[in-house]
């Protein structure tokens, strides 16, 4: 097949409009036209497809259809790089989108760290071929779509009559399918889907200083729609936990201890991988420095990553570079076994790729003492008199320093029972002591953003109220 033959507007049974034939050949082209300027070359070229549709208060609010393709290449000449990127699939346009880069190029700093990945470290054969299950189309049209929105807001309001209002629910579908060269020969890319139904509501209690009003939502996201939670369990749940925030209280300053809940929970696995990802090491702007075989966490703590998961939403068989992924433990006993590394960032700190090129694979934080039993009413139970953290607020936190301070609203605990909602207070203190502080992590895991935890609690924080 020609370039000038390659295949425009044609549906595919996937509802995509390029065939992965169509794809290997773009970049195929693309590299050999690359290599006849004297380049290397990394080329990837997607599509995706989607639709998203809101209802508020039972009335269609808002249908979104959206399809997007791009190709993008980084052009080496060198120790010299340059980035481009197009949305035409014409190969004259690629052509001159790889011009453009390869001229810029030419006239930047050469970068000792720049350059393809290493080809060892490529996913090569099978390894870049291994099936992870990630593609699974939904086919729903909009009119189904917002039938089950409806159902989530239905389900809230009947919940309880304190449900006074909707901010709306929401039904997305959307599937992608890429293909990704580069010059040592590597090759690969595959399909993958995401689908979430969401809900929004508030509760009001108009007995209680002169209305309050309290906000909640819930969410359900996976790579197929048989995995998502029904539109009913969403709705109740989202008001359930509106409703539990009525009546909230501030509360005196103090140092207790402090449990997340386990959705909260995941901020502090997300600060531990930010803290320990290349850029920031290299640039030396974490608070983790040279923390390679240090003890970081309690001894008990463990983080494992399964970068090939059955229908995962990080799961993937290479990283965005061609880096084989694979299997291994990221904090063993509370100590860094590796960091989170590009080839590039790798380079900086004179090591070896860890194959996080786009970000870590599937985390899941766990602790060696946590027993099947451990449920978030054990966890209250050990928390015995605290603040239980349901919700995190702002963004203050130093990764520089570690220093730690987040606006919170959740529940005081006393004697290992919920006493009363708790609003407009603070916790604070660095994350260095906070991950040394863990006590204990719940078997009430929450998945999310290919991270998993339980619930965390910490032995002691600076709590400021009134």
């Amino acid at each position: 097949m020609t370039a000038s033959k390659l295949p425009r507007h044609t549906k595919e049974s996937n509802g995509f409009s390029f065939s992965r034939a169509t794809f290997e050949q773009l970049t195929e082209e693309a590299l050999s036209f690359a290599s006849s300027l004297g380049a290397h070359a990394e080329v990837g070229v997607s599509e995706s497809v989607g639709l998203s549709v809101n209802v508020r208060k039972g009335a269609l609010e808002h249908i979104e259809r959206q399809t997007d393709k791009l190709f993008e290449v980084s052009v080496y000449v060198g120790k010299r790089n340059a980035d481009a990127s197009t949305s035409d699939f014409s190969m004259e346009a690629i052509k001159q989108t790889i011009n453009a880069a390869y001229n810029i190029a030419r006239f930047t700093s050469p970068d000792e760290a720049s350059g393809l990945p290493e080809p060892e470290d490529l996913a090569w054969g099978s390894a870049a071929s291994l099936d992870c299950e990630l593609f699974h189309p939904w086919v729903i049209d909009p009119q189904t779509a917002a039938q089950l929105a409806a159902r989530c807001e239905v389900a809230a309001l009947a919940t309880d009559a304190r449900i006074t209002n909707v901010e709306g629910a929401s039904v997305e579908t959307h599937q992608s399918h890429f293909w990704m060269a580069n010059s040592h020969g590597f090759r690969g890319g595959f399909p993958c889907s995401q689908q979430s139904i969401s809900v929004g509501v508030i509760a009001g209690d108009p007995s209680h200083l002169g209305g309050e009003m309290q906000r909640d939502s819930w969410y359900s996201a996976a790579c197929r729609a048989h995995d998502l939670a029904s539109p009913e369990v969403l709705g109740r749940y989202a008001a359930e936990r509106a409703l539990s925030k009525l009546r909230a209280r501030k509360i005196k300053t103090c140092k207790a201890p402090v449990l997340f809940e386990s959705t909260q929970a995941l901020s502090l696995l997300g600060a531990y991988v930010r803290a320990t990802t290349g850029s920031r090491l290299y640039r030396k702007a974490s608070f983790l420095l040279d923390s390679l075989g240090s003890e970081v966490m309690s001894p008990h703590i463990d983080i494992f990553e399964d970068p090939h998961q059955p229908r995962g939403l990080a799961s993937s068989p290479f990283d965005e570079e061609g880096v084989a992924t694979s299997p291994r433990e990221i904090l063993k006993a509370g100590s860094v076994q590796c960091y989170f590394l590009s080839s590039y960032s790798a380079r900086k700190l004179g090591m070896r790729t860890t194959g996080h090129a786009g970000g870590s694979h599937n985390l899941s934080l766990r602790s060696r003492l946590t027993q099947d039993t451990d449920n978030l009413e054990a966890m209250l139970r050990k928390l015995h008199c605290g603040l239980f953290v349901t919700d995190l607020l702002g963004d203050g936190v130093s990764y520089v320093t570690g220093d730690y301070s987040r606006g919170v609203a959740g529940f005081w605990v006393e004697d290992g029972h919920i006493a009363f909602p708790v609003h407009e207070v603070t916790i604070a203190g660095n994350l260095k002591n906070i991950f040394k502080q863990i006590v204990a992590v719940g078997a009430d895991t929450y998945s999310a953003s290919g991270k998993s935890t339980g619930s965390i609690l910490i032995e002691g924080m600076k709590i400021a109220g009134s």
